[in-house]
């Protein structure tokens, strides 16, 4: 792949909000060779509608009263993660792509959130899924988590690939910044 030079993004820069929503590269043939990561968004999309499965086993909560104060934590977990997901959106700006692979000519956004955190979208999904394990008390929903949390750290491991490829500046900046969540072992990495 061809190395070259791409501007970062100026704070308070104007954004064409449609701009996001465009070239993302989504194709079926895409989807059915996965040259683009399409692989990894279709399984990010299924782990996280699963989310909204009943808990398992009933039997579980049935013999063991979860506490109330769980449930409201983690509901509360859920909304601030929400929150996360929009910040992150916002800053992310006409860059926001699905796929692990970068937009085409697409700026490297180092500032705002992505100051404190390479990957601020795939934190608060993290934080939403540990929001509904939290609030559904579930065997089930626990291993949602996990196995999210595995996929996510695959594809933000592809999309750091990619980046480097385009972006000479990233690996000054991913040996500075947290990957998902600081201090968690699979979700900081600073080196590829």
């Amino acid at each position: 792949m061809e190395k070259r030079s791409v501007p970062l993004k100026e704070p308070g820069q104007q954004v064409d909000w449609r701009e996001s929503f465009q070239g993302w590269g989504l194709s079926w043939i895409g989807l059915l060779n996965n040259q683009k990561g399409e692989w990894w968004l279709l399984a990010q999309v299924v782990l996280i509608c699963a989310h909204i499965l009943p808990s398992w086993p009933p039997e579980l909560l049935d013999a063991w009263s979860w506490p109330a104060w769980l449930h409201v934590s983690g509901l509360m977990l859920f909304v601030v993660g929400l929150g996360l997901a929009l910040q992150g959106f916002l800053a992310l700006g006409p860059s926001l792509s699905p796929l692990p692979d970068p937009k085409p000519n697409a700026a490297l956004i180092t500032s705002g959130v992505y100051g404190r955190c390479r990957h601020p979208l795939y934190r608060a999904v993290v934080i939403c899924s540990v929001g509904v394990v939290l609030a559904k008390g579930s065997l089930l929903h626990l291993a949602l988590f996990l196995l999210l949390v595995a996929l996510l750290n695959g594809k933000a491991r592809r999309e750091e690939k990619r980046l480097c490829a385009v972006h000479p500046d990233y690996l000054i900046y991913r040996s500075n910044t947290p990957a998902i969540l600081l201090r968690i072992p699979g979700l900081d990495w600073r080196k590829g």
